[in-house]
């Protein structure tokens, strides 16, 4: 543990010294033996007490969206009227204008939890409802006359004006409540079962192709029980492989798959899931957690957190990097656990060359060029097949078993295929016999907090995890290599390889169905996106948690708010996971909500009808594009047959005919360069086009700062994207089927002779009207 970390750490602790001596008394968890653990959970637990007895943030009542009330006129009557007289309209709206100005009222309501924003919006619908109904309620009736006859105080219209406000914003009375029920500051006791029993953690910590996930394997296989929880299907499929190939009978378990070794459906003793689907009250011996370091991932931490302190299993065996080992360690300290640090080295050395390949003649076979975009994809694996070399294409939204299999194509020794185009998707899940890894840039998009796309300088961390697939232990490389497609790329690359990983400090969290559910109970009125977003303003995270990002849940709860599902199945479509990128993608989740609600099951023929299949192999890039969605469709129509099994009743129709189209979508991707060449006979990228610009002058600005490189790229693409729009409506019409490559060749040197033709003409005009010019000059000079 570093310098820094310990004054952190004993910082924090010196803050909360009191013990919190109720939780262990009360057996809700077994403490390890020894007085250092006693004392440093003692230390660490107090915390959560400190916290308690501070004060409660104030809401964001902005979210606050009034309530109209439906008032049923004939329970009021005239009584109110009748018992003294007709209010004066005019009279009223000047008292109330009065009562809103008063000083003393805005304090009493703020007291009340009526900030200015609702104090305000509170007036304007109690005015309203005062002036315009026909009939008030008599006691209200009663004290305004009283008020206008000069026979009662304006502060008398204060306990109605808070009724008003409590029925428009029920939210006000049961703040408390909704406080309770937001308090994340202890998640540990989510999980009860957990802990009941004394677990032992083992922290396996290193490098990629350190072996630590071998050996976390090895204990799995050896238990009488087990579970695995991978960040990928592609590593929960090949666990189960491993273990059935093991003689271990393993199920699989996935948001789109359930497989049982078992032809009765009987459960096996070890499972492989995905972690979301990991189950927390069944009991294990072994539980593996891979690539622990995701828990401070901003959309899927509060996976690992839940499977973290929420798997019942006598051995805990975490998977991941060594910046995770002290917040793993201080995690469990408030839950009584120890943990057991294992570290390891690389098997294999990667060493960072000295020199860039600056040219696409230079690959090797054992080559892989790792791009941030698929255009920078498409580009490249054209140009390297126009020097006459095979490639094989892998990025983030190919089917897995395209993955699989171009991977295959790869690492098969016997296959003219030598050469690698891959996204950062290969940085996790994928075995690749790779020798050098090639960064064509370093420059990745991402999304910032507010929701906006940006390009960022990649991490220490993926940078890691990516140059890290150079040489592994298990292929015919025993030694890795590392460099940039690009001369002034390489020492920014080794600057950031040679950083320290930042260490993690935070965990995400979720709120649960059931919790929205309780706040349901309250604001029975509000929409999905409402209540999340009410959750998440008044909960209370302890300094070692976060809540996760929920602007994905929001975007799906709108887009179905107006179809009427109950509460739990309109959190569970929006809990599915879609890539909200894909038009065809949203549609299809609309409509089978839309369905869904009206209480229809979706058969097969309904699918196979919405998908329009069968489907023919991809002409263009454009219809590879469209099958990768019909893809993730089918994939989304499998994720809630496990949810709804009656509504979504052919799961295994629908499973065959995406076996099916996985290999359409294989044969598109093996003739990709095609694909391309029909889509755009000159399709480019900006940022690659930058990039050859840059190599073909041979400039070398030396050693950049990472985020001096990202903005100068940044320019310097905006200025080389101008040139490459000027063919952006003739790469549509190829693209469309509405335009031929020969055509746009004859329509180009056409529009060249026509274009000579005008400048030829205008010359002309220009020395005509020159020459009329000076005889004018002449003329005039002669009289």
């Amino acid at each position: 543990m570093s310098v820094n970390r310990c004054v952190h750490l004993f910082s924090r602790l010196q803050r909360h010294i009191n013990t919190r001596t109720s939780r262990i008394t009360s057996g809700g968890c077994h403490v390890a033996s020894g007085s250092s653990l006693l004392h440093k959970q003692q230390a660490v637990s107090s915390r959560n007490v400190s916290s308690n007895n501070s004060s409660s943030k104030p809401p964001d009542t902005s979210l606050f969206v009034p309530v109209s009330l439906k008032t049923d006129l004939a329970v009021h009557g005239t009584v109110g009227a009748e018992l003294t007289q007709p209010l004066d309209k005019n009279e009223l709206l000047k008292i109330l204008n009065r009562f809103y100005k008063k000083k003393e009222m805005q304090k009493l309501a703020a007291d009340h939890g009526l900030d200015a924003r609702l104090f305000h919006q509170a007036f304007i619908s109690f005015r309203k409802y005062v002036l315009e109904m026909a009939s008030l309620p008599a006691d209200l009736h009663i004290i305004l006359s009283d008020i206008c006859c000069g026979a009662g105080h304006i502060d008398d219209i204060y306990p109605y004006f808070m009724r008003h406000a409590k029925q428009i914003f029920p939210m006000l009375d049961c703040m408390d409540d909704l406080r309770k029920i937001s308090d994340l500051r202890v998640p540990a006791d989510w999980y009860p079962e957990a802990r009941a029993i004394q677990r032992k953690v083992i922290f396996h910590a290193g490098p990629t192709n350190s072996g630590k996930t071998y050996h976390a394997i090895q204990r799995y296989l050896a238990a009488k029980s087990g579970v695995y929880c991978g960040p990928l299907k592609l590593l929960a499929h090949e666990i189960f492989e491993k273990s059935n190939n093991a003689g271990v009978p393993c199920d699989l378990v996935t948001g789109e798959e359930r497989t049982f070794v078992d032809l009765e459906g009987r459960a096996a003793g070890h499972v492989a899931c995905t972690i979301e689907m990991c189950s927390v009250n069944t009991p294990y011996e072994v539980a593996v957690i891979d690539e622990i370091q995701m828990i401070r991932d901003p959309s899927r931490g509060w996976a690992w957190t839940r499977a973290l302190l929420g798997l019942c299993a006598e051995e805990i065996h975490v998977c991941g990097e060594p910046a995770a080992i002290d917040f793993i360690k201080e995690l469990m300290y408030s839950t009584g656990e120890e943990v057991e640090v294992h570290t390891y080295q690389r098997l294999t050395p990667f060493s960072i060359l000295d020199h860039a390949v600056e040219s696409l003649d230079n690959l090797r076979p054992g080559d892989c060029i790792v791009c941030f975009s698929k255009n920078d994809i498409y580009s490249l694996s054209r140009q390297i097949e126009a020097r006459g070399q095979e490639c094989a294409v892998i990025y983030g939204s190919l089917p897995p078993g395209t993955k699989l299999s171009q991977a295959k194509k790869f690492n098969d020794p016997d296959d003219p295929c030598k050469i690698l185009v891959a996204t950062d998707a290969i940085g996790m899940g994928l075995n690749l016999s790779i020798k050098r890894i090639i960064f064509n840039s370093l420059v990745k998009p991402n999304i910032n907090e507010k929701g906006e796309k940006q390009m960022e300088t990649i991490s220490t961390s993926q940078a890691l995890q990516i140059a890290g697939r150079a040489g592994r232990f298990s292929s015919k490389f025993k030694e890795g290599e590392v460099t940039t497609m690009h001369r002034d790329d390489l020492p920014v690359l080794k600057e950031i390889l040679s950083l320290t990983v930042d260490p993690i400090e935070t965990a995400g969290l979720h709120p649960t169905a059931e919790q929205i559910e309780m706040f349901s109970y309250h604001l029975p009125d509000a929409t999905l996106s409402n209540l999340i977003d009410i959750f998440v303003s008044l909960s209370q995270v302890d300094g070692l948690y976060f809540v996760c990002n929920i602007d994905d849940f929001k975007f799906l709860a709108d887009m179905i708010q107006h179809i009427p599902l109950n509460l739990r199945s309109r959190y569970v479509f929006c809990t599915a996971p879609i890539n909200k990128k894909q038009p065809f993608v949203c549609t299809s989740f609309l409509k089978f909500a839309r369905q869904f609600s009206r209480d229809e099951p979706l058969t097969f023929d309904w699918v196979c009808r919405h998908v329009s299949w069968p489907l023919a192999a991809p002409k263009n890039i454009k219809d590879l594009v469209h099958l990768e969605a019909v893809h993730d469709v089918l994939d989304l129509y499998l994720w809630l047959s496990y949810r709804f099994m009656d509504m979504f009743p052919d799961t295994a129709f629908v499973r065959e005919i995406q076996r099916e189209l996985d290999d359409i979508i294989q044969q598109g991707v093996r003739n990709i360069t095609r694909l391309i060449r029909a889509t755009d006979p000159n399709i480019t990228d900006p940022l690659q086009t930058q990039s050859n610009r840059r190599s073909q002058t041979g400039s070398d600005s030396g050693a950049v700062n990472s985020s001096v490189l990202a903005k100068t790229r940044g320019q310097k693409g905006q200025r080389a994207s101008g040139r490459v729009m000027d063919s952006s409506l003739a790469s549509r019409l190829v693209r469309d089927g509405l335009l031929t490559s020969d055509l746009l060749q004859q329509l180009q040197k056409e529009w060249s002779k026509d274009q000579k033709q005008e400048n030829a003409s205008e010359n002309a005009f220009d020395a005509q009207h020159h020459n009329s010019s000076n005889q004018g000059k002449r003329k005039k000079k002669k009289k």
